[in-house]
């Protein structure tokens, strides 16, 4: 080990780390179990911790509190609701509409808001409508039910001075940094952890490039933060114990005006750990400082050990005190890829785990975004206290970030198998350092392999309608890299993550069935992003929103005319024809306006029916295919008679979570009743379907 560089782990720290791996085991089977097995899991913690009995008293507390917790979720009454509670977040402004959660005592509830509504975190609220669906979860949080909401109001404002505070630091970033766009919408993340200017696509760049992390506020965040309110208290921030006092004072409340985040809760809590031991005259060391920061968080919140925000931030700091501590040879380029990887390689299994795969170059994605994030975040601090040149040079920098994240999006994503490689390479160089070269070339050869293997099975010719969530993306496999997609679904970066998936890098056509948002707003990920050579749109004269003005002119830049096909054309895809049966005519419902198309292959034939009901369907009267992708999501709007007389043995249903209902159970048992085979994407995935 390099003379003077501090332990991987000292042995005064291990008993320290011992009682935050318990308190965090504890808190996830607290959240996951039965009482059953929470009463073994609170056996084995005793046992486990045997010698140690404040660690195995601690974490039987957190499982016993985190099963209460994970049981105090009664599900909101259906139909009409009347409740006041306290707004846990910022009205959100969704895709669909504002919304927001609401926390009436009993426990969070999803309220989807009228147009124009606004609110902060903290403030008192009431809320009229009616309840919709019982409990489940968004973005991690889970909630007692969903609210429609037909009357929203403010009926008190916040009364701690932390919320005020924080409240009003958050909108005077906001404020200063509008319009949220690009490089400015990316500044709100570093600075406040709001990321809702950020564009889908660069959304789903910072993340497939391992950068979404700067976004979520954490441990530099606290440092700068820190350092500039020092700056700030002038004469009273001389001396470390009147800065450490400043420091507990402010702490607070910029975790309130980030949102109160894990990865905030988790970096202002070490922050406070060592602010306090600096008062009281005690040093605590790094690790001991993350594990009663952990211990610390979980007694008071027991959820947040299943909280993959949570999760990400303590491995993501684990790794950086282990990166940072191991003995590398080199300058300071080497110390920042030692600790880039020791942090990539911590959060790995989490990322693969919530999110399938892990972006293998992150760290020097990272090596060149850092030092540009550390600026950009300094420099706009300083801008949203009332420098304007500072805030247009801080969104320079953010931008220069976002392009470096477009770049390493396209870098090379792993799973499981190529994770395995890389750990079990970095291993074995470290332990025989005089094969390092001939190791490293042969785990970047495996790793390149396992990367640019094949891609997922598509039949050839044939069809795969992707799974997308609650909405349509059907791919067409002409064979000869000949595609064609109908529809794209409710997310951009879905779908293009999707196509990338498959492979695809070029749309012979694209065909959006009606403008629906759940049909069209995926589309908007295409220009620019994949050449799309025809572009086919219905119901263009009947909708009167801006969706499919907007993605016209999206692609119209891109040099694609859209084009309203009419029954009978016709566009030959390699080995598959595609035929437009439908609409018939026109339709005061956009749903019945949907492109109908018959897809033929040199065996089998399927029809895409849009989300038509049954007007659209009486008129295309018995149109037979051996293959049906059911209309509308399955939902209750088809006629029973024109399922069955369509024949096919194969029905395909695309859906996901929704508060629709769909797919209802009479459609299926029509199908089923006349011999189909009936696959849904919210259980099946991706539905393959040959046709050659």
């Amino acid at each position: 080990m390099t003379s003077g560089h501090p332990a991987i782990l000292p042995p005064a720290s291990r008993p320290w780390l011992w009682g935050a791996g318990a308190a965090f085991l504890a808190g996830l089977l607290g959240s996951w179990s039965s009482w059953g097995l929470i009463i073994v899991s609170m056996m084995v913690m005793g046992l486990a911790t045997a010698g140690r009995p404040i660690p195995g008293a601690i974490a039987g507390a957190i499982a016993l509190s985190a099963s209460l917790q994970g049981a105090a979720l009664p599900a909101i009454p259906l139909g009409a609701v009347e409740i006041e509670g306290v707004l846990t977040a910022d009205v959100i402004e969704g895709r669909y509409g504002p919304y927001a959660m609401v926390d009436d005592g009993a426990g969070p509830i999803l309220v989807d808001l009228p147009d124009g509504s606004a609110g902060s975190r903290g403030q008192w609220v009431k809320v009229e409508g009616l309840g919709v669906s019982g409990p489940g979860e968004v973005g991690g949080d889970r909630h007692r039910g969903v609210i429609d909401a037909s009357r929203f109001g403010v009926v008190a404002e916040p009364w701690s001075p932390v919320l005020l505070a924080g409240n009003a630091l958050r909108r005077r970033v906001i404020e200063r940094l509008s319009p949220l766009e690009g490089g400015r919408a990316l500044l709100a993340g570093f600075l406040v952890g709001d990321t809702s200017g950020i564009d889908e696509m660069d959304q789903s760049a910072m993340r497939r490039s391992g950068l979404s992390h700067y976004t979520a506020v954490s441990g530099s965040n606290v440092s700068i933060f820190l350092g500039l309110l020092f700056v700030a208290s002038g004469p009273l921030g001389v001396g470390p114990r009147r800065r450490a006092l400043i420091g507990l004072l402010g702490l607070p409340v910029f975790a309130s005006a980030t949102g109160f985040e894990p990865s905030v809760l988790r970096a202002s809590a070490m922050a406070a750990l060592v602010l306090g031991g600096r008062l009281a005259g005690i040093a605590l060391e790094t690790w001991q400082v993350v594990a009663a920061a952990v211990v610390g968080l979980l007694v008071l919140d027991p959820g947040l050990a299943a909280d993959p925000g949570f999760q990400l931030s303590v491995a993501a700091t684990v790794g950086v005190i282990i990166g940072s501590r191991y003995p590398v040879a080199g300058g300071a380029i080497a110390r920042a890829l030692a600790v880039g990887a020791g942090a990539q390689l911590a959060v790995a299994p989490l990322l693969i785990l919530h999110f399938g795969q892990v972006p293998l170059l992150s760290p020097l994605a990272n090596l060149i975004a850092a030092p540009l994030v550390a600026a950009a975040t300094v420099v706009g601090a300083i801008g949203a206290i009332g420098v304007d040149p500072a805030i247009d040079l801080a969104s320079a920098l953010a931008s220069t970030v976002l392009a470096t994240a477009r770049v390493a999006s396209v870098w090379p994503q792993v799973a499981w198998g190529g994770l395995g490689i890389a750990v079990i390479a970095l291993v074995m160089v470290a332990w025989r350092p005089k094969t390092r070269q001939i190791l490293a070339l042969l785990a970047s050869g495996a790793i390149a392999w396992l990367v640019v293997g094949p891609a997922p099975e598509l039949p050839d010719p044939g069809v795969v309608v992707l799974d997308v969530g609650q909405g349509d993306a059907i791919l067409l496999n002409g064979g000869g890299g000949s595609f064609a997609l109908v529809d794209g679904g409710p997310e951009p970066a879905t779908l293009v993550e999707n196509l990338a998936e498959y492979r695809v890098r070029r749309l012979e056509l694209v065909v959006l069935t009606h403008p629906h948002a759940d049909h069209v707003a995926g589309l908007a990920g295409l220009p620019g992003t994949i050449p799309v050579g025809a572009l086919w749109a219905g119901s263009v004269e009947h909708d009167d929103s801006d969706a499919l003005a907007e993605l016209s002119h999206r692609f119209e830049e891109s040099g694609v005319e859209l084009v309203e096909p009419e029954v009978g054309d016709t566009y030959p895809l390699g080995g598959l024809l595609l035929t437009v049966v439908g609409p018939e005519r026109e339709y005061a419902s956009l749903n019945d306006e949907s492109i109908v198309l018959m897809v033929d292959g040199p065996a089998r034939s399927m029809l895409l029916a849009g989300d038509v009901e049954t007007h659209a369907q009486a008129d295309l009267g018995d149109v037979e295919a051996d293959v049906l992708k059911v209309p509308h999501h399955g939902g209750g709007t088809s006629e029973a008679t024109w399922l069955e007389n369509v024949g096919s043995d194969l029905a395909v249903i695309s859906v996901g979570p929704n508060d629709f209902g769909h797919p209802v159970g009479w459609v299926i048992d029509v199908l089923t009743g006349s011999g189909a085979v009936v696959l849904r994407t919210d259980e099946s995935g991706d539905v393959a379907v040959p046709l050659g």
